[in-house]
């Protein structure tokens, strides 16, 4: 080992016994951007690659045309579920008195009317199984899973809470559009994704 390659090593936190919390997730220093709570683990995410940002911008825009005033989309944002879990969905719809200010980092989930994940080869699992069931026990009313279909635009497959299993129940799956009236009445051109 050279005096350089030590030089750049990386000081990875200790986690605590019983995983960490919600309130660790916010103040632990330096860690990465995007980093998420998922356990009690702390979970590291990948580069972007351009479907996803391209997947997330054409959702971003789609969801804000025709949003009623109580409702706000967010990017990127944590969602705290509980003591244990904050998530990072790629798109939020949010109720608008749930938003405090510039500052604000996170979101309560029962101010979260719909979560959105776009699925990354490095977060298949999580985006797929862990997530929505997360999101389901929290109460989030609506859930979308886009997948990148084989023409390389988005697959949107819908979900919406089963308020007695509290489980997702999938309503449908989208290809060359998204037309849906939970959580609001949202159209959106997945073949804009051509045009980015």
């Amino acid at each position: 080992m050279t005096a350089e390659s030590v030089k750049h090593r990386v000081q990875w936190p200790v986690p605590p016994q019983d995983g960490y919390t919600v309130d660790d997730l916010f103040t632990l220093p330096d860690l990465p951007p995007h980093t998420e709570l998922l356990d009690g683990s702390l979970v590291f995410v990948s580069p972007q690659r351009a479907f996803h940002a391209d997947a997330i911008d054409l959702l971003v825009t789609g969801l804000r045309l025709g949003l009623p005033a109580e409702f706000k989309v967010k990017r990127e944002m944590t969602i705290i579920l509980d003591e244990r879990n904050g998530p990072e969905p790629d798109v939020s719809v949010v109720r608008a008195d749930a938003i405090k200010g510039p500052d604000q980092t996170s979101y309560r989930a029962e101010d979260v009317l719909l979560a959105v994940e776009v699925v990354s080869p490095d977060s298949e699992s999580r985006d797929r199984t862990t997530k929505p069931q997360k999101y389901a026990a929290a109460g989030i009313p609506s859930f979308w899973r886009v997948e990148r279909d084989g023409n390389g635009r988005p697959l949107v497959h819908v979900y919406e809470l089963d308020p007695m299993t509290h489980a997702y129940v999938h309503m449908g799956m989208h290809r060359d559009q998204v037309k849906v009236d939970k959580p609001y009445d949202i159209a959106i051109d997945l073949t804009a994704i051509d045009e980015l």
